[in-house]
């Protein structure tokens, strides 16, 4: 059994400017076809506009405020609110809060470096 305490999980920055920690993925547990990561995005803070050319992304917020953008779609978001982000769309994220905006990131397949592509 795989179990991930998040604090124990070191935080890195992916290739659109977001502090993530990685929970589960091929990297550190059974999973093989998807991954689960932790974003915080500052107060004021964005990340670069991308897409990825192979994996679909769910967004999950846990905490704060932002504004999400998918291709010319905008929309405000909050606690509770998912996002479905499919593979070749552009989109970014803002924080429009006061607070670190925390976000859960589902990632199928799993999240790499090389399938971001950053547009801006």
């Amino acid at each position: 059994m795989d179990v991930i305490q998040l604090d124990a999980q070191p935080a890195f920055i992916t290739k659109d400017s977001s502090e993530i920690r990685e929970l589960l993925s091929h990297r550190n547990s059974v999973v093989r076809n998807q991954s689960l990561a932790e974003a915080r995005l500052p107060a004021g803070k964005s990340t670069d506009e991308h897409y990825h050319a192979k994996s679909e992304e769910i967004y999950y917020i846990t905490h704060g405020t932002g504004r999400m953008r998918i291709e010319d779609e905008l929309r405000e978001v909050g606690p509770g609110d998912a996002i479905a982000i499919p593979p070749g769309k552009r989109h970014k994220l803002w924080n429009t809060g006061t607070d670190t905006l925390r976000l859960l990131c589902c990632c199928s397949p799993a999240y790499e470096h090389g399938d971001t592509i950053i547009t801006e």
